[in-house]
């Protein structure tokens, strides 16, 4: 009997467009606005594309349980996959799970699942729990680096939320905790931004460590069976690209000093599942600092790197129970402009744009897990 799961941070999967509103705006003020109708038509247009791709993305994972980031509210969920999901896919998730998280811009982590995995074992959700609510100094994560960034001890430590979905599949016990770590941002005084908010991820997870030592006991915790999914917003290695269309393009491999993934890592809590694939062949995320807005500094405004930031982090009794699972990476949904190592081009989805419309700038990851 086995469990496929899968993470994907969608990029922003908002309330679907007020086509009634946008109808009376347009006849009203047609003359006066039509730029601005003209835009949002196009927006519309670009959005309806996106989320078909992000179907079709969900699609390729095959996953029987769907963990996701930057969901917008539970209606929104159920109305992308009565809109999109189902009628293009025929794929539905009865189960869904989110709570309203921390972020300012309202977006959330869910946790969906299937009534029955592909072997036909039936899934159930046994219960929920949200650590949205607990700060630095409940869980003993607050230090002098959080400090002189203004962080007060009792403040919310976890920028969306840890969510914690028990559940139970073919009669067997397993725990997820669904996850989106606080952002890289941009340079601030004069510190390249990943290095900069380190100190917040560093406390998010020691506090997703402390969450599960605490549940199964410090002692019990490495033989059970558990994962850690989502969007962690780090790496611990990245491979940088070069060159250009014309003359080529070459990739570098760096592992980086430091990482705040490390509390997770370290003395083998957890096992990157990932870290199976390729060295080259991990990243689910093209960052290239001179396509974005922010990209001011001379300095970075060449940074070009592929890295891994979404993770399927097992518990060490789940990982050594399937040593012979590697993890898919879907790229199908990127945009044009993600440059791809080496035999590792894909056929985009139909429709696909240079930066926009695409399934999302993350890559979902799937692994399919015995359930030993």
């Amino acid at each position: 009997m086995s469990v496929r799961i899968a993470t994907f941070n969608v990029e922003n999967l908002m309330a679907r467009f007020d086509f009634a509103t946008w109808r009376k705006t347009k006849q009203e003020n047609f003359l006066r606005r039509k730029h601005d109708v003209k835009q949002t038509a196009l927006l519309m247009a670009h959005e309806d594309d996106s989320r078909q791709m992000t179907s079709l993305a969900i699609a390729d994972c095959h996953a029987d349980i769907l963990c996701l980031q930057e969901v917008e509210d539970l209606h929104t969920l159920e109305e992308f996959e009565n809109d999109y999901l189902a009628p293009l896919t025929g794929l539905k998730y009865p189960h869904k799970v989110l709570i309203e998280g921390n972020d300012g811009r309202g977006i959330d982590v869910a946790l969906m699942a299937r009534e029955k995995t592909a072997d036909g074992e039936p899934i159930e959700v046994l219960n929920v729990k949200s650590h949205k609510k607990r700060t630095f100094g409940e869980l003993g994560v607050h230090n002098s680096d959080l400090k002189a960034m203004g962080y007060d001890k009792n403040e919310r430590i976890f920028r969306r939320d840890c969510l914690e979905v028990n559940l139970r599949v073919g009669g067997k016990r397993m725990s997820v905790f669904v996850c989106h770590f606080k952002s890289m941002g941009t340079s601030k005084e004069g510190v390249e931004g990943r290095i900069y908010t380190m100190p917040v991820r560093l406390a998010e997870a020691r506090a997703v460590r402390k969450i599960i030592e605490k549940k199964f006991g410090t002692d019990r915790a490495p033989n059970m069976r558990w994962m850690i999914c989502g969007d962690l917003n780090d790496y611990t290695e990245r491979l940088v690209v070069g060159g250009d269309k014309q003359r080529g393009y070459s990739f570098e491999l760096k592992v980086e000093p430091t990482s705040s993934l490390e509390p997770l890592l370290s003395d083998g809590f957890s096992v990157d599942l990932v870290k199976r694939r390729e060295n080259d062949n991990r990243w689910t995320l093209y960052h290239a600092a001179g396509d974005s807005k922010n990209a001011r500094r001379p300095e970075i405004r060449d940074v070009r790197h592929l890295v891994q930031i979404d993770y399927l982090l097992a518990s060490p009794a789940f990982a050594e129970g399937n040593l012979g699972a590697l993890p898919h990476v879907v790229r199908q949904g990127q945009p044009m402009r993600t440059v791809f190592p080496p035999k590792q081009d894909v056929d985009r989805y139909p429709r696909t744009g240079w930066d926009r419309p695409k399934a999302s700038d993350h890559c979902p990851v799937a692994v399919t897990l015995k359930m030993v």
